[in-house]
């Protein structure tokens, strides 16, 4: 500044003239500045259920407050609760929400909340460079990742919510039974695993299950289904909104497709070498009884892990391996799918500058590695590569989900009604257990979906 100060005064010849435009000069550079304490002063609301995300906030939360100067009101309830209050604060009264920032579940919650125009654009934010320090780095975070609130606005895709969360779809397998009936051989692709499972189930006399799933007849089981379907396809395109169930187009279902109908197929397979009772079983009920030591195998949400190694509960701790799903695919490469909690600002926040400078503050690299350690789901590339972060879980379970990470993609269809087909995919899974033949059953849920859209 120095130099452009002088050059000013000697080519003008006027003192009076060079410092008024270097005073002018100066001005729009420190506009042009990021700064953390730019909303001291404000108070924002912070709605949250309890979550392991949530205990995280409280440890950094003071250091927040004197970074900031920003006032946070931190409301907690249990997670139940909290759909229910955060609908209701997302409308608010008189012009406002109840909240500034709330723990957004980046699915299609969140999608319907953008449609009922009640979710604030974060575009705007992250590329104004006085709202965003230099050093946020977004791009740490996996793009599948981020592209679960990017949404059409105006033909710009824009950005919703940012990570706070995730969980991806990995395979644990229980090295005892692994041991016992495989000679200690994991499987790496996903042919090996379906006949490993049907190996542990007939070389055990069905006291040991090949493997275990979420069975029941529910759309809920489309996060864990997208991910053995991602595995199969490989790397096709999957941009919003259809995901890779349609062929970027509503009227270019693609429930015929051989890679889709493959990856039902192994859904179904290894739940043909699962418990007689499968069919019955959600989350709770497949996770306890891996847990339990039912089974060698099983692929579900990669944060079961700390649960599953937790020693004063667990059978098992200690006695798992984990890995990505074994791959099924062209390319070689493991695909996989998620589901995440983030965090999102109201469209009528009352604060919303300062409630951004929040997420920022709780998403920047430094503490979602902080805040990771207590749920072992932090999003950023970064901060599996930490060494401090990684010694809080096992190596086996922090090279998987390292692994998965760069090829996860979203879950989400933004679609309004998607449930239905969600499904009817589920009852893709359904009939090949029963026996159905894949290819048939695929292309029975591509006529219907087909008539579905038409209606």
């Amino acid at each position: 500044m120095n130099i452009l100060r002088r050059d000013l005064f000697v080519r003008a010849g006027m003192l009076a003239v060079g410092a008024t435009l270097a005073i002018g000069i100066s001005a729009s550079t420190a506009l042009a500045e990021f700064s953390w304490t730019r909303s001291s002063g404000q108070s924002i609301t912070v709605m949250m259920p309890e979550h392991p995300v949530t205990d995280g906030v409280r440890t950094v939360l003071d250091q927040f407050e004197s970074d900031t100067g920003i006032d946070v009101n931190l409301q907690t309830m249990a997670e139940d609760l909290y759909f229910d209050r955060m609908e209701v604060a997302l409308r608010g009264s008189g012009g406002n929400s109840q909240m500034d920032v709330y723990f957004l579940p980046m699915d299609s919650t969140a999608y319907t909340q953008h449609t009922n125009g009640l979710v604030h654009s974060l575009q705007g934010f992250i590329d104004d460079p006085e709202l965003t320090a230099s050093d946020y780095n977004l791009a740490d975070i996996p793009a599948g990742f981020l592209d679960s609130t990017k949404y059409n606005v105006d033909g710009s895709w824009e950005y919703h919510g940012i990570p706070a969360s995730f969980e991806t779809y990995i395979l644990f397998a229980n090295m005892d039974h692994v041991n016992q009936y495989l000679d200690g051989k994991m499987p790496s692709t996903m042919e090996e695993l379906v006949a490993a499972a049907r190996e542990v189930k007939e070389e055990s006399g069905g006291a040991v299950s090949g493997a275990v799933l979420r069975g029941i007849r529910s759309d809920t089981l489309i996060d864990t289904i997208t991910g053995f379907v991602n595995n199969s396809v490989g790397a096709t395109d999957r941009s919003a909104p259809y995901n890779v169930w349609f062929d970027g187009d509503w009227s270019k279902p693609r429930m015929d497709d051989p890679d889709i109908v493959r990856g039902l197929a192994n859904y179904a397979e290894l739940m043909k070498a699962g418990p007689i009772n499968i069919q019955a079983m959600d989350w709770p009920d497949a996770s306890q009884f891996f847990m339990a030591g039912g089974a060698a195998f099983f692929i579900d949400a990669s944060l079961f892990a700390p649960g599953f190694e937790n020693a004063d509960e667990s059978p098992i701790a200690g006695k798992i391996a984990y890995s990505v799903i074994p791959i099924d695919n062209d390319e070689g490469q493991p695909y996989t799918a998620h589901w995440q909690w983030g965090f999102g600002i109201p469209q009528n926040a009352a604060n919303a500058e300062a409630g951004w400078l929040f997420i920022q503050y709780m998403t920047n690299g430094t503490n979602a590695t902080a805040i990771g350690k207590l749920h072992g789901g932090a999003p950023r590339l970064s901060t599996w590569e930490d060494a401090d972060y990684a010694s809080s879980f096992p190596q086996g379970y922090v090279d998987a989900v390292a692994a998965a990470m760069p090829n996860s993609q979203t879950s989400v269809v933004q679609r309004a009604g998607w449930s239905e087909f969600a499904l009817r995919i589920v009852d893709v899974i359904q009939a090949i257990y029963g026996g159905a033949d894949p290819a048939e059953a695929g292309a029975a849920a591509q006529m219907d979906f087909q008539q579905m859209m038409a209606n």
